[in-house]
C-alpha cells in the first residue's frame, strides 16, 4: 500500500474553542516519510511540532500538543479525518494557539480534505502493528488492543443520561466509513458545565453550532442529533484522533470502554515505553499495480463555512 499526501493546498478559518476568536488554518502536500507536521505561525516567525505522545500538554477540553514553547489546542477532530481519510503525510499551518471547531465533528474537516483531493506517493506505507493483547485499564475504564490487520474500534460508553445510558458501536476503521458513518458525530457536553466553563473564561467559542448540549432530560439543540448514537460515535471520533498522534497509523482491534483524551494519551505513552514488547514497525506491501487514489464518499451535504480549496498564501 503506498503512502498519501493531498493534491493541492487548502484553507479554512472558523472560531477557536477555547479562545473564541478567528483561526486560519492551511493544509499543505508534504513529502512521503513526513507524517503529520504542524507549522505553528505567529509574530516572531514559524515552529514545527509532529505529534507524539508525549507532546500532549493538556487533555482537559480536548487534546493539545506542545513542544515547551510553543502549543496548540485541539487537534483531534482534524487528525481524525487525517487519519481516517488514510492520508500519511500533511503540513497543518496554523495562525493561532488552536485548530477551529467548526461544527464540533471532523465533516468540514473531511469535505476540506476531499476538495484537496488525494495523491499516491510512491514510498510504501509503515505502521505500527500490535503483536500481542495489552489491557490498560485506570478507574474501571480500559483499553484492550489484539493483533488485528487493519484499524478496528469496539467503543462502549455509558452516561447516567436518559438520553444517552449505554451505548456500543464497532466499526472498522476504513476511508468511506469513517467519512459516512463517523465524520459528522458532534462532541457533546451538559448544559451546567458549558455554563460553569462560560462562567470561568472557558470554551469561549462553544455554542450550539458547534456541539451537542444537554440538560437534564433532552437535546437542546433544534436540529437534535444526527445519529441515535451521535454520542459514540463522536467518542470513536476522538479516539482515531487521539491515536493518531501516535506518528505512525496503528493497526490492531481496540475495545475501548468509557474512555477519553486523557486514558488515550496514557495508553499511547504506556505503548511507547513498551514498544519492543506490543508493537512491530512493518511496512505494507506495494499493490503490483494501484489504482490511483479516489476521494472518500463525503458526509451528507451541509452549510459548511470559511473553507476554500484555491491556492493559499504562504
Amino acid at each position: 500500500m503506498h503512502q498519501t499526501t493531498i493534491k493541492n493546498t487548502v484553507r479554512c478559518t472558523g472560531i477557536g474553542l477555547h479562545g473564541g476568536k478567528q483561526v486560519e488554518m492551511v493544509l499543505r502536500p508534504a513529502p512521503e516519510d513526513t507524517g503529520i507536521l504542524f507549522a505553528l505561525r505567529s509574530g516572531s516567525g514559524t515552529s514545527f511540532l509532529s505529534p507524539k505522545p508525549r507532546m500532549v500538554v493538556d487533555t482537559g477540553l480536548a487534546t493539545s500538543l506542545g513542544n515547551g514553547h510553543d502549543h496548540i489546542a485541539t487537534v483531534e477532530h482534524l487528525l481524525a479525518a487525517v487519519r481516517g481519510l488514510g492520508i500519511d503525510n500533511i503540513r497543518i499551518e496554523v495562525q493561532g494557539r488552536e485548530l477551529p471547531i467548526m461544527d464540533g465533528s471532523a465533516a468540514s474537516f473531511v469535505y476540506l480534505l476531499n476538495q484537496a483531493g488525494l495523491r499516491r506517493q510512491n514510498k510504501a506505507r509503515k505502521v505500527l502493528a500490535i503483536t500481542k493483547p495489552i489491557t490498560f485499564e485506570r478507574d474501571g475504564k480500559f483499553i484492550k488492543a489484539t493483533p488485528h490487520d487493519g484499524f478496528l474500534v469496539d467503543y462502549t460508553i455509558q452516561f447516567a443520561h436518559p438520553l444517552i445510558g449505554r451505548q456500543n458501536l464497532s466499526l472498522e476503521v476504513t476511508p468511506d466509513l469513517f467519512a459516512t458513518d463517523i465524520a459528522k458525530a458532534r462532541t457533546f457536553g451538559f448544559l451546567r458545565e458549558v455554563e460553569y466553563l462560560h462562567a470561568n473564561g472557558l470554551a469561549l467559542g462553544g455554542n450550539l453550532d458547534n456541539a451537542v448540549v444537554l440538560d437534564e432530560f433532552g437535546v437542546l439543540n433544534t436540529d437534535g442529533l444526527r445519529y441515535p448514537d451521535e454520542f459514540v460515535r463522536h467518542k470513536l471520533l476522538d479516539f482515531v484522533g487521539d491515536m493518531a498522534i501516535m506518528g505512525l497509523p496503528l493497526q490492531g482491534r481496540f475495545e475501548v470502554f468509557a474512555s477519553g483524551h486523557a486514558l488515550n494519551n496514557s495508553f499511547l505513552r504506556y505503548l511507547e515505553d513498551n514498544a519492543a514488547e506490543y508493537l512491530e514497525e512493518r511496512t505494507l506491501a506495494l499493490p503490483e499495480s494501484a489504482p490511483a487514489v479516489a476521494p472518500a464518499k463525503a458526509p451528507a451535504a451541509q452549510p459548511v463555512r470559511g473553507l476554500s480549496s484555491q491556492p493559499a498564501m504562504a
